[in-house]
């Protein structure tokens, strides 16, 4: 058989090099300047290359019964009824029509909830078990890494994401650390088991930038710059002036694609998306002064700030924060644990709520994360004793649509409302009681955790054989 292939090939080979029987010559091929480039040889606005592969999980059609519904848009529906069909809420209110086929769960003398959404989470990036070989949350290599795209860091292995899951949270935003000026991209995940970041990736999810302003950077880098917060504001405006320039190039080759495209730097792309509005910037920030800096200097160069984290002078600016459309993700009662951190009071929230600016409760802590609704108990207390009257159809809104808002999903989920994701939680009681816990959670109408259901209790790869199943050995 290989003697017989040689032959035809050989015979193949003589005919192609046999002078033509013909005088005619054939037309001369024009020659090419050079391949087309490749995706990922130019830099066009919204580039995904790493596009989410999740997929919704088919899923009977569900009605909740009987059940107290916090809509986060509107009053708590007392005794009420809803409806899900194909992953979408249809129908909210005292009664809807069940579905045929229906699943139907009664959910007498307890809760529903929209899925919390956590935006500021290092869950996947600060793995656990903690220790160096997982520490991938800061390249605290330069204090500029506009570069570095958090989900390259992600491990979806990680336990604490089944913990976040079982806690309620459906939707969390996952940052790059605060050891830099600009720290890179975030990833936006839904908090489902994948074997890849992109399964878990939020489809449509707009990209966020971390930044981060005052003792971190500083600390960081001190020994070679910036080691002062006038050297970090030189650092940010001169990372500006280049991704202007950068835009301004590559914006004018999209446009008439003549000549050799610039040359792509990751970094400043990330920037350049900025500054046409096409990532949300997300700036850690301690203090009130150092926050209307950043607006300044946002102001100066044209972007726009999404929100401020951590924030524990946020109550100074609640105004501004209103007035310049800027969210604030901040914590129930962190503060005093270090010099920019000393004027945190319990009442932040509450006051800048009070203010009008879109607050959201967050985490940066993967215990943290897990009683998020606990903290918007606390928040709203020491709003109350403030004397500020916060209901718990306002503080509903601090873990869904306000932070749905921040992350720029507030149209898909955050709320329970016809036509939104049926991201969904079942609390056993009032979710702001230390004694309540979510005992069935649902993503886009599936669900993926049931507390009365070891089968329904996620456990990634990494715990299988260690961790027994609750109420067994095994």
């Amino acid at each position: 058989m290989k003697s017989h292939f040689l032959t035809l090939a050989a015979l193949a080979a003589i005919s192609a090099c046999a002078p033509a029987r013909t005088t005619q010559q054939p037309a001369p091929v024009a020659a090419k300047d050079s391949a087309p480039p490749g995706m990922g040889g130019v830099s066009a606005p919204n580039a995904d290359p790493f596009p989410s592969t999740y997929a919704r999980r088919s899923s009977a059609p569900l009605v909740i019964r009987n059940v107290n519904i916090m809509t986060a848009a509107g009053p708590t529906i007392r005794n009420g009824m809803l409806s899900v069909t194909d992953g979408k809420i249809v129908a909210v209110g005292p009664t809807v029509t069940i579905p045929t086929g229906a699943n139907v769960i009664d959910g007498a003398g307890k809760y529903v909830t929209p899925g919390i959404i956590d935006t500021h989470s290092h869950l996947g990036v600060y793995a656990a078990p903690g220790g160096q070989a997982q520490s991938d949350g800061n390249e605290a290599t330069n204090p500029v890494t506009a570069n570095v795209w958090a989900e390259h860091s992600v491990w979806p292995q990680d336990p604490q994401f089944p913990r976040n899951l079982a806690s309620g949270v459906t939707t969390l935003q996952v940052l790059p650390g605060s050891a830099n000026l600009i720290g890179g991209r975030s990833a936006v995940l839904k908090v489902v088991p994948s074997r890849t970041v992109q399964g878990m990736k939020f489809p449509g999810a707009r990209y966020g930038l971390k930044m981060a302003c005052g003792e971190n950077p500083k600390r960081v880098y001190a020994q070679r710059g910036p080691s002062t917060r006038m050297g970090n504001v030189a650092g940010y405006r001169a990372a500006w002036i280049q991704a202007e320039a950068y835009r301004r190039r590559w914006d004018k080759w999209n446009k008439d694609h003549k000549g050799d495209p610039p040359t792509r730097d990751l970094g400043q792309e990330t920037l350049a998306e900025v500054l046409r509005g096409n990532i949300l910037v997300h700036n850690h920030c301690y203090r009130a002064d150092e926050m209307a800096q950043m607006i300044d200097i946002a102001n100066e160069f044209g972007y726009r700030i999404r929100a401020f984290h951590h924030s524990v002078e946020a109550y100074k600016i609640g105004d501004i924060l209103a007035k310049e459309n800027i969210g604030a993700s901040l914590w129930a009662d962190w503060g005093q644990f270090k010099m920019e951190a000393l004027d945190g009071i319990k009442a932040n929230i509450a006051l800048v709520d009070r203010a009008g600016a879109k607050v959201a409760v967050h985490s940066d802590d993967p215990s943290g994360s897990q009683r998020l609704n606990q903290e918007a108990a606390k928040a709203m207390a020491a709003g109350i004793a403030a004397g500020i009257p916060i209901t718990e159809d306002q503080a509903i809104k601090w873990l869904t649509i306000n932070p749905a808002w921040q992350l720029g999903l507030d149209d898909k989920i955050g709320s329970i409302e016809p036509g939104k994701n049926a991201d969904l939680i079942l609390w056993s009681g009032d979710p702001f009681s230390v004694y309540s816990r979510p005992e069935k959670v649902w993503i886009d109408g599936s669900m993926y955790f049931d507390r009365l259901d070891p089968r329904q209790q996620w456990r990634t790869d990494f715990e299988l054989g260690f961790v027994p199943l609750p109420g067994t050995s095994k």
